[in-house]
């Protein structure tokens, strides 16, 4: 038997993180559309037998019936192909969800809030659904496979091996749990990181966001192809055109922000990256990052980080007996006492725009 396994598409996402420019996420949820149907066209192509979606395949607080709609016409054109959902944290099975609401194609199993078996020609495919924004468990461990020669096949959203705090309330399971119960295969969604190919033999897998949300995911992105024929065999394929990568620039060498935006405008960018700048280094000029933005050329430049530090010798400064010098050792004292990496940047900050009005 031949499946794909996709998680995390998150359909109709805002991407409000992404960029200060509005553009940006209309893009991205064109590009969603784009590797949908891909995956849809690869289906069909290879005929393949089974669709596994492991949660979050959109956004319940902003997803449009028009998008559903599109979705299911995508499922239409693969009638041979059974699809299998199980709802995550970021689209529940609630009461008023497209889920529950929408007439989907009859190739479409949407699991609930208990754990169910599904039997096939060739396997016994179990999957659970979240029925709210949390779920701190849902019994796996009550499980009892089928040992009559057909496989077993787990579809499920969760957190593998969650042990801190924050994991919690999303179903929590455990990788050992999951080993001892002797599943073929684990069809994974909530983690954005591609987990498949780490140690051998592996069964309990990860394909990662289907498309990058951002840049916290950084890297290829897309499904992971699988068969099941005495053994199992998985491959991953990409399917987002797009990158997103990070690019350091030092500022160490530069003396105005003229400089500095030529020095941005050169670097070399691919066609296909979405592109955030980290500016590096110690900094002889006052850097407005929402200044800077106004004169950046090529529209691949999303954003720009600064992680640059003042370059002037406070201790020394600190020492003067002078205004400047009362008011660095002053800010100073206060930098030594605070802890927070953000509240000593936006000190260091203070500082400099400090001394550039005393001068």
């Amino acid at each position: 038997m031949k499946f794909v396994h996709i998680a995390d598409m998150h359909f109709d996402s805002t991407f409000l993180n992404l960029s200060d420019k509005d553009i940006m996420g209309d893009l991205r949820r064109l590009e969603q559309r784009k590797v949908f149907k891909k995956i849809v066209e690869y289906i069909k192509q290879n005929k393949i037998e089974y669709l596994f979606i492991s949660g979050d395949l959109y956004e319940h607080k902003y997803i449009k019936q028009s998008t559903i709609e599109y979705i299911n016409n995508l499922f239409k054109e693969i009638p041979k192909t059974r699809i299998f959902i199980a709802a995550g944290n970021h689209d529940p099975k609630i009461k008023n969800s497209y889920y529950n609401k929408f007439n989907w194609n009859e190739n479409v199993k949407i699991f609930n809030s208990v754990i169910e078996k599904i039997e096939t020609d060739d396997c016994y495919i179990y999957g659970y659904s979240f029925d709210d924004f949390y779920c701190e468990g849902c019994d796996i461990e009550n499980i009892e496979i089928e040992k009559n020669g057909k496989y077993n096949i787990l579809v499920i959203h969760g957190n593998l091996d969650g042990a801190k705090e924050d994991d919690k309330p999303y179903n929590p399971i455990s990788r050992s749990l999951l080993e001892e119960k002797g599943f073929d295969y684990v069809a994974l969604g909530h983690i954005h990181k591609l987990d498949y190919n780490t140690y051998e033999n592996q069964k309990i897998v990860y394909p990662g966001s289907t498309i990058s949300l951002g840049f916290d995911e950084l890297g290829t992105h897309g499904m992971i192809v699988g068969e099941l024929n005495n053994g199992l065999k998985l491959k991953f394929v990409p399917l987002d055109d797009e990158e997103f990568v990070k690019r350091k620039l030092s500022v160490d060498n530069m003396y105005s922000k003229e400089e500095l935006i030529e020095s941005i405008n050169e670097m070399n960018i691919n066609s296909n990256e979405y592109v955030e700048i980290i500016l590096t280094g110690r900094r002889n000029f006052e850097i407005n990052i929402y200044e800077l933005q106004k004169f950046l050329q090529n529209n691949r430049i999303i954003k720009v980080k600064d992680e640059t530090k003042i370059s002037l010798d406070l201790e020394k400064i600190a020492n003067e007996n002078t205004l400047r010098g009362l008011f660095v050792k002053e800010m100073m004292e206060r930098l030594e006492k605070e802890t927070n990496s953000e509240e000593r940047n936006i000190l260091e900050r203070a500082i400099e725009i400090g001394l550039n009005a005393l001068e």
